[in-house]
């Protein structure tokens, strides 16, 4: 139907609406989650683009409500995502396989190093915006202490978590942040060129 597609239930939103209207929600609604929903939103994470279609991510789904407690404490008091983790009747942790993205053969290939936080961007991008489509509130932390978040999650070494976000009904209003205009960052051949 045009620039969106019919579900069995609702009607998606296209790309750039949701890329224009998706905000970063710290206030959740106690409200449980459709698994359909929930499953829709992973799906979304499954095809995000990774290099060489390595696939780097591991998503953990967490519910239980101790949990996301000790997962908000891993952060430093103020961070106004804490309350937002607590909250929230999902918590989704984004981890990556180690030396996989960026690499051939065993060896990195850019000079970027492991290609990983790319990859789980990607895929944690493609959630959000599927999340926003159905009507779920997120936000990007990843100011928080991984290493005992994998502690907490039993991740074992050769995977890193790399960021959280809440997922739920969002229960507060954010106004649209202001946004460079694209002369202000688009270069035409070489750099500074606008």
């Amino acid at each position: 139907v045009g620039n969106t597609q019919k579900c069995t239930k609702e009607v998606y939103m296209d790309v750039i609406t949701a890329l224009k209207e998706r905000r970063s929600i710290r206030k959740y609604k106690p409200d449980a989650v459709a698994d359909m929903d929930l499953e829709e939103v992973l799906e979304a994470a499954r095809w995000a683009p990774s290099w060489a279609n390595t696939q780097c991510w591991e998503l953990i789904v967490v519910k239980d409500s101790d949990t996301k407690k000790k997962l908000a404490e891993t952060m430093p008091s103020g961070n106004p995502a804490c309350s937002a983790l607590r909250a929230a009747p999902i918590v989704i942790v984004a981890c990556a396989q180690a030396g996989k993205s960026g690499f051939f053969k065993g060896k990195p290939v850019t000079d970027k190093g492991d290609w990983c936080m790319f990859d789980v961007a990607l895929a944690m991008h493609s959630l959000t915006l599927a999340a926003h489509s159905r009507g779920l509130g997120t936000v990007h932390v990843g100011f928080f202490d991984a290493k005992e978040v994998a502690r907490i999650l039993e991740v074992p070494e050769s995977v890193t978590v790399v960021e959280m976000t809440p997922l739920g009904y969002p229960d507060e209003t954010v106004k649209p942040p202001s946004r460079k205009a694209l002369h202000d960052f688009v270069s035409y051949e070489k750099f500074g060129s606008r």
